[in-house]
């Protein structure tokens, strides 16, 4: 999922490397009819974009999850969330 986003943001020309870009991620696992599962998956990203890039990170987000092919495998299966923390760096 962060490489897809990463390739999204790529395309607005918002660079991704280093210390901009960082994903935190955490599941939860329950039991389903006797069965451990993954039910839940919730990722935080943080980004920093350079300045005036921030609403173009935002509308990346809206779009990445179907372009995924993680996220698509597991769609309907595993609750995704997903939220970005985006700051603009100075100029």
């Amino acid at each position: 999922m962060m490489g897809t986003l990463a390739t999204v943001l790529a395309g607005n020309k918002i660079p991704t490397f280093g210390d901009r870009f960082r994903a935190d991620v955490e599941g939860d696992i329950e039991d389903v009819d006797g069965v451990l599962r993954i039910t839940r998956i919730r990722v935080r990203y943080t980004l920093k974009v350079p300045a005036g890039k921030a609403e173009e990170a935002r509308e990346a987000m809206k779009v990445y999850l179907t372009r995924c092919p993680a996220a698509m495998s597991v769609r309907g299966c595993i609750a995704l969330e997903d939220a970005l923390e985006v700051s603009e760096l100075a100029q």
